[in-house]
């Protein structure tokens, strides 16, 4: 249901576009989904580099300093610059502050908030304390995940993609968490993008049978994001079918290492907009081995663009996957499961093209209008002080 009243939101995130990540481009679309729809949306994000200054003249975005995050160059965070925020808040007089990211700057945004008498929400979207073991710092995810709490519960709403995750965070104490969800694009992600040129210069002929198979995966190329299942999924699908390619779209800190062990493979690099898009439907099989989403909007983009998928049953694929009718969905850490799918997969033509056919059937009724009414829902809802 569609509110009416307009608002006033500050929006204070780590990321945002241009910046090529998930959390970035869905706040992205957030914010420009809330401002076609009346509401005045600021946005607090770090600078990206020295000249990039503030646009705030037209009272849409501020920047404070930021650096990047170790071992993980393309993510940045702010500094918790809470007498600035402050300030803002005093003089731009929002209704709500939406906290997006759970760093520095976040934890500043609700300090300075809540110092304010402003109510703040915030978004769930990384499972930043289950990152802490691939980067050999295991020993900070109970720490890290204290911290994550402690700023949620400060929040009137934490906003989340799928119940799966609400679940979970009730479980641990967070209060009032609402399930958001998330839209895809399918003007732009449709199996209509597919190129034969793209193909050919992947090596491949035109259409999905014997004349080559393309195997995609799409995401940032991190530890986290379970990168070997694919790989040895792929391996599989390529003894079967040498014609197969595995086709990498993404940037990341682990692209030089599978450069070098995969000479083979090719690396597309980051892509966006209709090169994204016509990456997607030019390929056959998608491979998505992630453990660590809280939703991972590429699975609802290649789902859209009529891909056979093959994904663990968690996250957005637990929600629009159903096995064997749209995709298909091996138990979470069955690796066996995820390669066997691959497999089979690659060898049906027939299945993979009806699989195919119904994820982007299926994904037409899952646009970004239903996910703006209940943004705008739970915002509204904030507003007003628990009873």
């Amino acid at each position: 249901m569609k509110v009416d009243t307009t608002m006033r939101v500050l929006v204070v995130t780590e990321t945002y576009p241009p910046e090529i990540n998930g959390v970035a481009m869905t706040i992205g679309r957030m914010v420009t989904g809330l401002r076609e729809r009346g509401h005045w949306v600021g946005v607090v994000r770090p600078r990206r580099h020295r000249n990039d200054g503030d646009n705030g003249d037209d009272g849409q975005e501020w920047t404070v300093p930021g650096w990047a995050l170790p071992n993980y160059p393309g993510v940045r965070l702010g500094t918790p610059a809470w007498r600035r925020l402050g300030r803002l808040m005093r003089t731009q007089r929002p209704d709500l502050v939406h906290v997006v990211t759970e760093g520095p700057l976040g934890w500043a945004a609700v300090l300075a908030a809540r110092g304010l008498g402003l109510p703040v929400t915030s978004g769930y979207h990384t499972h930043f304390d289950q990152y802490s073991g691939h980067y050999g710092l295991s020993w900070l995810a109970p720490l890290v995940t204290r911290s994550l709490d402690a700023l949620h519960r400060r929040c009137r709403a934490t906003l989340v993609p799928a119940p799966e995750l609400a679940s979970t965070l009730t479980a641990r104490g967070i209060p009032n968490v609402q399930v958001v969800g998330r839209g895809v694009d399918i003007d732009l992600f449709n199996p209509t993008r597919r190129r034969k040129e793209l193909r050919q210069s992947w090596g491949l002929g035109e259409s999905a049978g014997q004349e080559g198979l393309a195997c995609l995966y799409v995401g940032r190329l991190a530890p986290e994001k379970n990168l070997q299942a694919v790989v040895r999924a792929h391996a599989a699908i390529a003894a079967l079918r040498p014609d197969a390619r595995m086709i990498w779209v993404g940037d990341g800190p682990a692209l030089s290492r599978l450069r070098a062990a995969h000479p083979d493979h090719i690396f597309a690099g980051s892509r966006t907009g209709e090169d994204l898009a016509s990456h997607y439907a030019s390929a056959d099989l998608f491979l998505f081995a992630s453990l660590s989403e809280t939703w991972g909007n590429v699975l609802g983009e290649a789902l859209a663009s009529g891909l056979g998928v093959v994904a663990y049953r968690r996250a957005a694929a637990s929600a629009l996957i159903r096995h064997g009718e749209n995709g298909l969905t091996p138990q979470p850490d069955d690796e066996e499961g995820f390669i066997a799918a691959s497999r089979r997969l690659a060898s049906d033509t027939q299945l993979r093209l009806r699989l195919g056919r119904q994820a982007s059937q299926d994904m037409v009724h899952n646009g970004w209008a239903a996910v703006m009414d209940r943004l705008e829902a739970v915002l509204h809802q904030a507003q007003t002080p628990f009873a």
